[in-house]
């Protein structure tokens, strides 16, 4: 920045409290490096400097006609940018003082209906298990009558077991089933 861009500024912002809109439109995309310079002292992520360089533009906006065209305008901006820059950090200090970040924590909703898939994702992977762990005879009942849906005439040609020993299998292996998930079993 050069001393007669500053002075330039100054000249672009009196025009612009006097309503020349050009004159503003000019005067904001000329000083938003100047902005983001100073606000760089203070902030080192890309994204922090862009949200407080636009903070920054918001309150001159905001307090434009408090500019006295007499006075140097980089002093009055670079004061507004300096104060903006600190008050975010202030912010951002008093946040991370009250937040804990877990990379392994489940992100869950007011409504209990929303992480119904999780818990049915957990309780299928338990379950799973729990069925690997069964004898093999009880296994291939619970598989073909409960998770296949076959019938016991189907379920009898395609084990080779007869009707009566699948329903005694399948019978065991919801019992075990039960006292191996405390109960959580739906017949």
């Amino acid at each position: 920045m050069t001393a007669s861009s500053a002075e330039e500024w100054g000249r672009l912002m009196a025009a612009a409290q006097t309503g020349d809109g050009s004159a503003y439109a000019r005067l904001l995309r000329e000083i938003l490096p100047y902005v983001r310079a100073i606000v760089r002292r203070h902030h080192a992520a890309p994204d922090r400097v862009e949200d407080v360089a636009q903070d920054v533009l918001l309150t001159l906006h905001r307090i434009r006609h408090t500019y006295d065209p007499a006075r140097p305008f980089t002093a009055w901006l670079g004061a507004i940018a300096h104060r903006r820059s600190i008050d975010a950090l202030r912010r951002k200090v008093r946040t991370d003082a009250s937040e804990t970040f877990s990379p392994t924590a489940y992100e869950t909703y007011a409504d209990p209906a929303a992480n119904k898939d999780i818990a049915a994702h957990e309780d299928s992977a338990v379950l799973a298990e729990a069925i690997a762990a069964l004898p093999p005879g009880q296994r291939q009942a619970v598989e073909l009558l409960r998770l296949k849906e076959m019938s016991l005439a189907e379920a009898s040609a395609t084990s080779g077991q007869s009707v009566g020993a699948l329903k005694v299998s399948l019978h065991r292996a919801i019992r075990a089933l039960q006292r191996a998930l405390g109960g959580k079993v739906d017949r």
